[in-house]
């Protein structure tokens, strides 16, 4: 590596750095969401340090629900726009909120099988899939 290289990346040491495989950072990078640095001739790719932290904001606004398409558009807006913004974010929050709307129903749901468990009301090994689509026969949901 010559002093042009310091500080530079290969791409296995941006995946290892980011806790990603390199097909992830290939992946990124073919969908548009990371930098593809020129190949030299016979040479190595080399990446600058802050393509780990990209990586890293692309995994954690995953984890927190985003797609790879909300994800690009987030790397996609102007700095002090946040019109684009405001409105990815809203719908982001809208469908959080729905989400917690239908863990509630599924918490629910949960509590009463434990309770209908704990009362010897399922007694056969078919007792809690009955005791779930029962439910929605007798709502007059289910077809037979």
């Amino acid at each position: 590596m010559n002093n042009a290289d310091e500080g530079r990346l290969t791409i296995g040491a941006v995946a290892r750095k980011a806790g990603v495989h390199v097909e992830t950072v290939r992946y990124y990078q073919r969908k548009g969401l990371l930098p593809e640095p020129p190949r030299p001739p016979g040479g190595v790719r080399y990446y600058g340090p802050e393509v780990v932290d990209l990586i890293l904001f692309i995994k954690q606004v995953q984890y927190l629900g985003f797609t790879l398409r909300e994800v690009a558009d987030l790397l996609s807006f102007a700095a002090g726009d946040c019109t684009k913004l405001e409105w990815l974010a809203e719908a982001k929050l809208s469908e959080v909120d729905s989400r917690l709307t239908d863990l509630g129903l599924v918490r629910e749901e949960l509590e009463q099988l434990l309770r209908e468990c704990r009362e010897g009301r399922i007694a056969t090994d078919w007792g809690l899939v009955e005791a779930v689509i029962g439910k929605k026969r007798g709502s007059g949901t289910g077809e037979g």
